[in-house]
């Protein structure tokens, strides 16, 4: 009988411990400090080896901390936050298709605890800053009752509830309509029209970081609206200064991107800051991760790379799944490396857990498995096998396990399924950013800056080669028959083995339809015409609360 513990996987972008902090230490447990991004490729930092954009504080992290090499998501937003919220595969949850939306009467399952309850139940003070998308149908599925503190006096935890934003008007176009979607705690803040949602983020969360009481452990869950599109009229809005800065880039929609990401590599900096300007840095977890592939080329209004991975966000070609995350922390001994060790966003429950000294052994029915170890003594990760997602209304499923990957099916008709740049590598890394950055500047207090010749020496270990020439390639067409690639050797998903080696495939296959027989229906609902906030003065609401009376 099949263990489908044993085929759950991992993401993690983790750890930041205190040096008075050893990992078997139940007592003092580390601050956790979340930082998700969102919508941001696979080649959008310089860490895994592009020029074009300029990421410094985000890349001093990385160089001084730990790479997540071979480090997976889900390939769109709302089954990758529940993934990383109850460290079970979408197909778990009922949360594998598509995404949420503000009028769908729906959310995360309220029977799942998901890890912020978890980790109240261990003493920790819990605050989320920005994007939620796991449900607002009413208002026990939104984060102020599931584990999240409101922050308390004039300022208010500043959150939004459906996928996306204008970042000036904080207004979201989406079906069934168009409303504003911004929130101090559970009050409309109206008052925030203007102000860059980017920047807004990373000050409400120094502001966190600044008042917080240093008596309990805080986790800050820091969900950023960057790099996703915003809204049609204004698909990527970002500071006519920041783009102004990437005039090096040709294509006009990239230099708006890259200014997008300029913003929100300030905010990882003035989050560093605020973190060692209170003394907490040593005692912190500091996290850093996409939360899935990028929209490259258009798609979805947007400009981001994943090169030179194949496929975009919702394809589960790796472009649409393998992730760019680091770890950071002053207390693993064996710091500026690569990770090669297999990791997957369901991981992240029970290393975090693990982390603040509390196994999960006794938690039923998890896909995690805790990486704690593995990245702390730079270990086997212990996971061999992926599930990417399994999608019967799409119709398509994709694996990995033991260095082999199949897909089956595709989103869009295909039309999604190639490679995408830009490469970025047409332009000049600038090695002194880092250290100049105000990330770098902290490292060099703690005397944990990196290198230069070490920063380049990770540059290029952390690069993906396709090392497939043309007249090797074997073309897949998943639509018509599943494809099989020996994704360890080929990252590129270029070379289809399914017809040389039929056993494999059949394996996997097997594999797969034992997964889909443990799954749940899909919870989509149909959108509830009472939750168009033309109903609600033009305001995304928990509108199920005011109509099921």
């Amino acid at each position: 009988m099949m263990n489908f513990r044993s085929y759950s996987t991992s993401f993690a972008i983790l750890l930041v411990l205190s040096p008075v902090l050893s990992t078997g230490d139940a007592t003092e447990k580390p601050n956790i400090i979340f930082i998700l991004a969102d919508d941001l490729g696979f080649n959008d930092v310089g860490f895994r080896g592009a020029n074009d954009i300029h990421t410094p504080n985000i890349d001093a992290l990385a160089y001084s901390g730990v790479i997540l090499h071979n480090y997976y998501v889900t390939p769109i937003c709302t089954p990758s936050r529940s993934a990383l919220m109850t460290g079970k595969y979408p197909i778990h949850t009922g949360m594998q298709h598509t995404v949420l939306f503000g009028a769908e009467p729906r959310g995360l399952p309220l029977t799942e605890k998901i890890l912020p309850q978890y980790l109240e139940d261990l003493g920790y003070v819990n605050h989320i800053v920005g994007k939620w998308h796991l449900g607002s149908y009413k208002k026990e599925y939104t984060p102020l009752y599931r584990g999240f503190k409101s922050h308390l006096g004039k300022h208010g935890t500043k959150c939004f509830w459906t996928g996306h934003q204008d970042y000036f008007d904080h207004t979201a176009v989406e079906r069934p309509g168009w409303g504003l979607d911004m929130r101090r705690n559970m009050s409309v803040a109206y008052d925030l029209h203007g102000q860059y949602s980017t920047d807004l983020f990373g000050r409400e969360a120094a502001t966190i970081i600044e008042h917080h009481d240093t008596s309990a452990p805080l986790f800050l869950y820091l969900a950023h609206a960057a790099v996703h599109s915003g809204n049609p009229y204004n698909p990527l809005p970002a500071h006519d200064d920041k783009v102004e800065k990437f005039r090096h880039i040709g294509n006009y929609q990239r230099q708006r991107f890259a200014g997008m990401l300029s913003s929100l590599d300030d905010s990882v900096g003035t989050v560093i800051r605020a973190l060692q300007s209170r003394d907490m840095l040593r005692d912190s977890i500091v996290i850093f991760s996409t939360d899935n592939g990028g929209p490259a080329s258009g798609f979805n209004l947007n400009a981001a790379s994943n090169w030179p991975l194949r496929g975009v966000k919702n394809t589960l070609w790796e472009g649409g799944v393998r992730g760019a995350g680091l770890i950071w922390s002053p207390i693993i001994t064996r710091r500026s490396r690569l990770h090669q060790g297999i990791m997957h966003i369901v991981d992240w429950l029970p290393t975090l857990l693990e982390a603040a000294g509390t196994p999960t052994s006794d938690i039923k029915n998890l896909d995690g498995m805790s990486m704690w170890r593995s990245i702390t003594e730079d270990v086997n990760s212990g996971r061999t096998e992926i599930l990417h997602n399994i999608d019967d209304i799409f119709g398509n499923a994709a694996l990995s396990s033991n260095g082999w990957k199949i897909t089956k099916g595709a989103t869009y008709d295909g039309i999604w399924d190639y490679w995408y740049g830009p490469d970025g590598r047409n332009h000049t890394y600038n090695v002194s950013s880092v250290g100049n950055s105000a990330v770098g500047q902290v490292l060099r207090d703690l005397n944990m800056s990196t290198s230069s010749q070490k920063i380049e020496q990770l540059r290029r270990a952390a690069n993906v080669e396709c090392n497939v020439t043309d007249e090797a390639e074997v073309v897949c067409k998943p639509l018509e028959r599943p494809c099989l690639f020996h994704i360890e050797t080929d990252p590129c998903e270029k070379v289809n083995l399914a017809d040389k080696y039929p056993e494999k495939l059949q394996q996997l296959l097997d594999i797969l339809e034992a997964y889909n027989r443990t799954a749940l229906p899909p919870e989509n609902l149909p959108l509830d015409p009472r939750g168009d906030p033309k109903y609600w003065n033009y305001v995304f609401t928990n509108f199920g609360d005011y109509t099921d009376k």
